[in-house]
């Protein structure tokens, strides 16, 4: 019985830790190298607090409970990089831009809490 918990344990993790359906993944250096890139917008889903306390100057805050009220401010034509503390947050974001019809969204994988910069 153990292993049959210890399996279900492994299988939501590895779920967890799969990328949504048609969105891009990167990591933190690949970030770094974008940050100026004019044609993308940068999102961080965290809440007001965890972003007053650090955060990327090109990103703008929307928090992942607020976003989809939110949507209008975005453009869907750009590439929309999102970002949260972990990874899970952004994913979960990833999912509502992708629901909303925005073609083009990458998740931070690792997200500020990877972040060296």
């Amino acid at each position: 019985m153990e292993w049959l918990v210890i399996a279900a344990i492994i299988g939501f993790i590895a779920w967890r830790m799969m990328g949504s359906k048609n969105v891009k993944s990167i990591n933190t250096l690949d970030l770094k190298n974008s940050l100026n890139d004019k044609s993308k917008q940068f999102i961080d889903v965290r809440t007001p607090a965890e972003y007053k306390g650090h955060h990327i100057s090109q990103f703008t805050n929307m928090p992942l409970n607020t976003l989809q009220n939110q949507l209008t401010k975005l453009d869907k034509d750009k590439e929309t990089v999102v970002i949260c503390q972990s990874g899970m947050r952004s994913s979960r974001a990833c999912q509502v831009l992708k629901q909303a019809g925005f073609t083009n969204v990458t998740n931070v994988r690792g997200g500020m809490s990877q972040w060296n910069g």
